[in-house]
């Protein structure tokens, strides 16, 4: 989807359309989830600081993020896709792999598809069209917005050879700045590095994934399962905490927006884990798994603060969060549960 959650902000609010929207957090710390393309030619994307976004484009509206809105939105999407490909993988409320290898003309089911996005939805996608989901997924982003690309392995090796190395997902900036300490700046030169040199770099299995990714190669299938194996609450302090007893109020209220979240989904898990990020920017995690899955506040919320005692903050903190992970289905009670644990 074209910048997904400021579309359907200005769907909602047809007066911002054509205007820079930025839709981003409050407070000091914020920063930008979605900024719509008259805000990009400003220079603001997404991740950036909410303060920076606002130096860049003042006279920028700046919404604050409605995730629950976006649900529906999203879910209106996919209902039309699945009205059309039966095989779909779904990996964010904005994008969706899809299967097309049942279809007697992929190129003009797509546009049909498309068209109907538009037509029920008044929101619009991007379409890329290739022989793996590594092709699909950069040709998506090619030509956007309103973008329909369609490209072979082959022709995406030739139209991104010059492209960085981070533009193939896969290939994060820690390990676009390890490859530039190396001299690899581009994706042919990636693809055409000694494998020796990328073993001893970054290893045997890394290495040699490095260079299949810059060559476009990938085989994995489009599922239709959708493993969301953790559930996560997290918050970023405007002004960083130092006292262990406000951090366990915040945490407090943390798990009680986890718990609800489980329960609303009818899930539970076994692990219990929480997040700290210092002044520093170090960050920290600590985890603990347990006998039966949980979902509770009342079952989380100790093992929580326990585990954030045990740590013992040694400096300010600045992020906070708590997950369960190992998620499932809370199909059984506690007591079948029990009962097969025994």
């Amino acid at each position: 989807m074209d910048a997904f959650y400021v579309s359907v902000e200005v769907r909602r609010r047809p007066e911002l359309g054509g205007r820079p929207v930025v839709v981003a957090g409050t407070g000091p710390r914020a920063v930008v989830t979605t900024a719509s393309y008259e805000a990009r030619r400003f220079g603001v994307g997404s991740a950036m600081p909410a303060a920076r976004a606002r130096r860049l484009c003042p006279h920028a509206i700046f919404l604050a993020p409605d995730f629950a809105y976006y649900r529906k939105a999203s879910q209106e999407v996919m209902q039309i896709v699945r009205a059309h490909v039966e095989v779909i993988e779904v990996v964010g409320l904005d994008e969706v792999y899809l299967d097309l290898s049942g279809l007697p003309a992929p190129r003009a089911g797509m546009r049909l598809v498309r068209g109907e996005i538009v037509r029920q939805t008044a929101l619009r996608c991007s379409v890329g069209i290739g022989p793996n989901k590594l092709v699909a997924k950069v040709a998506s982003d090619a030509e956007k917005p309103g973008g329909f690309v369609v490209l072979s392995r082959a022709q995406a090796c030739l139209r991104f050879a010059g492209a960085p190395c981070g533009l193939v997902p896969g290939i994060g900036p820690k390990t676009v700045d390890r490859l530039a300490a190396m001299g690899i700046t581009t994706l042919s030169a990636l693809a055409a590095a000694p494998p020796q040199a990328l073993t001893e770099a970054f290893g045997p299995r890394h290495g040699a994934e490095l260079a299949r990714r810059a060559r476009f190669e990938d085989d994995a299938p489009v599922t239709q399962e959708r493993r969301v194996v953790s559930e996560s609450r997290e918050v970023t302090f405007d002004t960083d905490i130092s006292d262990l007893r406000e951090l366990e109020k915040v945490l407090a209220g943390l798990v009680e927006r986890l718990a609800a979240g489980l329960a609303a989904q009818g899930r539970r898990g076994r692990t219990v884990g929480i997040k700290v990020r210092l002044d520093d920017f170090s960050t920290h995690t600590r985890a603990r798994t347990l006998p039966l899955p949980v979902a509770s506040a009342d079952a989380i919320g100790p093992v929580a603060r326990d585990l954030l005692r045990h740590f013992a903050p040694s400096r300010p903190v600045r992020l906070l969060g708590v997950r369960v992970a190992g998620c499932q289905e809370a199909g059984r009670s506690d007591a079948e549960q029990l009962r097969l644990a025994v």
